[in-house]
This record gives structure tokens, C-alpha cells and sequence, in this order.
């Protein structure tokens, strides 16, 4: 997976190259489509690692999927779509949940915020997880058959998550919403009338010294019109995200999670530019 950022950084050039390389037709521009809405199944593989720390110590560095017991893979419901606002101008937003929840008697002891969980306790784990992706993009370059833009937008990541074992009543939760501004480019390139490939990539960094944290969402996928302004296709996509925070009167500890899997989506278009 270490060399997956460059061969779909490589990939979006690509299709930023074909697409500054088409001719301009006006009516063809026209022609295409205004909006769009897909909607699909995310299958998803997940590593996740936290840390919440007190007061009077720090916490205890926990891997998510191997400490806990949540599962590294499920499938999600995403919707998403796009609309153009001008030839050049376009919005594009994004929803998935990722949350999960699991029992497993711990085989450590863990430090969670102010709760101390014991080795060899039953604890419940709750992981709830949603992702709000929304962005704007400006098409540097637009032909008949594809366009290459910059984009920016926010990452909106609303996590909570709570420890609980009822025997004793220890409960710990922690709430953290982290909306991201993030940069970047996208890109389409419709490499046959019924084929058309789609990339994009994103990216954030941040260090003030209490607060660092960094950010980067890699998409790229094909898909296949079998109707008249229908299309299923088929995506990669890529996320890796880590904050760290000390002394912020808030959220105090460490987040580093990411996840990656395969989008099967339906895609229906409306309007034409």
C-alpha cells in the first residue's frame, strides 16, 4: 500500500494530460450532464489506533481492531454526487458511516481518559464514525471529453468513542468532530462514449504544537454508462488520518486511523451544462 499514493498521484496527471490534450466543443459541453447522483456499496478495510489521555496521566496507546475487537472490514451504504453551478464551477459532496461496535474481555490494561479497564474485563466498544466530504472545484482545464480542476473543501470526520463495562459501571466516551479544510486536484477523462475514468486527491497538514495532525484522501475509479444518463462503476479509495492534541481544553490524546476498500456504485445523471 506504500506505493499506492504515487501510482494514483501518477494516474490523476494522467487524466489531467488527456483531458488538456481534447479539443474544445461548445455543443459537446452542452451536451453533458448538469448533475449527478450516485449511490453504492463501500467495502472497507480499517486500521485504527487511539489514546486519550487525563489530567494526571496519559493513556494507553490502543489498536482499535486487535485491543477492542472491532472488525477490520465491513460494507457501507455511500451516497454522493456532484453538480456543475457554471461550465468551470463545480460542487461535489460525499456521506458514509463507519461505525461499529464489539464486546471482548481485554487482554491488557487499559487507560481510557479517566477509567482505568483491567486486564482480563469484558468491555464494550463503541465506534461511531461519520464521514461528510464536501468540496469545490474549479476546471482549469474542460474539453468535450473530460476536464482537470483545483479543489478545496472540508473533511468533516465526526468520531465518537466510548468504553463500557457494565459490571462495574465504568464508562468512558470521548466526542471529537474535526472539520479539515482540505486541497487538491480532480479530473475525468471519458476515454470511450460509455467509459469514463475519475481520479482525485486531497490533502491536509496542520502543527501549531498543541494541535498536529495531516490528512490524505486518493480516489480513482471507472465506470461504465449502460443507459442513457445511467452508469454503474466501480472506485478505489484510499484515506489516512492522524491528530494529535495536548493542552487544548478539549480533545487531549492521539487519533491515527485509516481505511481503504472498493466502491460498486449506480451513477444517474440530470440537466445538461
Amino acid at each position: 500500500m506504500n506505493n499506492t499514493p504515487i501510482s494514483l498521484g501518477a494516474l490523476l496527471l494522467i487524466i489531467g494530460s488527456l483531458a488538456q490534450s481534447l479539443p474544445v466543443t461548445a455543443a459537446a459541453q452542452e451536451a453533458r450532464e448538469r448533475a449527478s447522483f450516485a449511490i453504492g456499496a463501500f467495502i472497507t478495510d480499517r486500521q485504527s489506533s487511539t489514546r486519550l489521555d487525563s489530567d494526571a496521566s496519559p493513556g494507553t496507546d490502543i489498536e482499535l481492531e486487535n485491543d477492542l475487537g472491532l472488525e477490520t472490514s465491513s460494507t457501507v451504504l455511500r451516497v454522493g454526487g456532484y453538480y456543475w453551478i457554471r461550465p468551470k464551477h463545480r460542487l461535489d459532496i460525499a456521506l458514509f458511516d463507519l461505525s461499529r461496535s464489539s464486546t471482548k474481555q481485554i487482554d491488557e490494561t487499559i487507560r481510557f481518559g479517566e477509567d482505568v479497564f483491567s486486564v482480563d474485563t469484558v468491555v464494550g466498544t463503541t465506534s461511531d464514525l461519520t464521514i461528510l466530504k464536501a468540496d469545490y472545484t474549479y476546471a482549469v482545464v474542460n474539453r468535450e471529453r473530460g476536464f482537470f480542476g483545483l479543489n478545496g473543501g472540508l473533511y468533516v470526520a465526526s468520531v465518537q468513542l466510548s468504553l463500557q463495562e457494565q459490571t462495574l459501571g465504568t464508562f468512558e466516551s470521548e466526542d471529537l468532530t474535526a472539520p479539515l479544510p482540505v486541497v487538491g486536484f480532480r479530473g475525468e477523462f471519458e476515454i470511450t462514449d460509455r467509459i469514463t475514468l475519475r481520479g482525485a486527491t486531497q490533502w491536509f497538514s496542520i502543527d501549531t504544537g498543541d494541535v498536529k495532525g495531516s490528512l490524505r484522501d486518493i480516489y480513482v475509479g471507472v465506470d461504465y454508462g449502460f443507459k442513457e444518463r445511467m452508469a454503474i462503476g466501480l472506485a478505489y479509495n484510499e484515506v489516512s488520518m492522524n491528530i494529535g492534541a495536548t493542552e487544548t481544553g478539549g480533545f487531549e490524546g492521539a487519533l491515527d486511523w485509516g481505511y481503504d476498500g472498493f466502491l460498486l456504485y449506480y451513477k444517474m445523471d440530470f440537466g445538461s451544462r
